[in-house]
Formats: structure tokens, C-alpha cells, sequence
């Protein structure tokens, strides 16, 4: 059965190049335009890894992460952030948060599949 990864991303363009790159080594993709959309189908079906913005509307990834976290039965999903925020501050705020890597845009397809294959094997 393949693994799914939800990928939540304002811009169609990043859920679509790292859609792309994970569809070719077998995973599942369920892309959501935002952390309310993710909030939203995150209980419907079995996620095994999250990864995520920071700058979204509606519910921006830290509010995601936070959410996720405090859910019993979500809060073991691996999450990486992707994210054009790379300041120490956002770093350690996303870590805090519970994130477990912290990837910033733009990025190499193969550091994104290496980051995948930590949690996901």
C-alpha cells in the first residue's frame, strides 16, 4: 500500500513540484491550498507524513503543527516544514512546535525525497 503525504502549501506551484517529485518514488499525495484545509481532511484519511508552509491564510503551519500535535491521534505524523521563512527565530519556533525538519525554499527535489525517506521507509 503506498504511504500518504499531505502536502499543505498556498502556492500551486510548490504542492505541485513537490507533488510531482514524491509521485515518482511511489508516495501518495493529498495537497491542501492551507492549514484549515489540512485541519479539515487530515482526519479522513491515513496521513503518514505532513509537510507544511508557514505563511498560509486561514491557519498558517505553526497554528497547523500546534493543532496537530494536540491530537491523539494525529500527533505521531512526522511534519517537515517547507518554508521561505529561514531565520533562527522561525527555525527554533517550528522545532519548538514539534516540527521534525525544517527545509527552506527554494530547495533540491533530492533534499526533500532524503527528508521523506528519515520517516518514511
Amino acid at each position: 500500500m503506498k504511504k500518504v503525504i499531505m502536502v499543505a502549501d498556498d502556492s500551486p506551484s510548490i504542492r505541485k513540484f513537490v507533488s510531482f517529485a514524491l509521485t515518482l518514488k511511489g508516495y501518495e499525495i493529498l495537497s491542501v491550498c492551507d492549514g484549515m484545509e489540512a485541519l479539515e481532511k487530515l482526519p479522513t484519511k491515513k496521513i503518514q507524513l505532513l509537510i507544511t508552509d508557514l505563511n498560509m491564510p486561514n491557519v498558517d503551519g505553526f497554528e497547523l503543527i500546534k493543532a496537530v500535535r494536540s491530537n491523539d491521534e494525529l500527533k505521531d505524523i512526522p511534519i517537515i516544514i517547507l518554508t521561505s521563512l529561514a531565520g533562527n527565530e522561525e527555525v527554533e519556533k517550528g522545532m519548538k512546535f514539534g516540527a521534525n525538519s525544517y527545509l527552506v525554499k527554494p530547495f533540491d527535489p533530492k533534499r526533500i525525497l532524503y527528508e521523506v525517506s528519515k520517516y518514511l521507509n
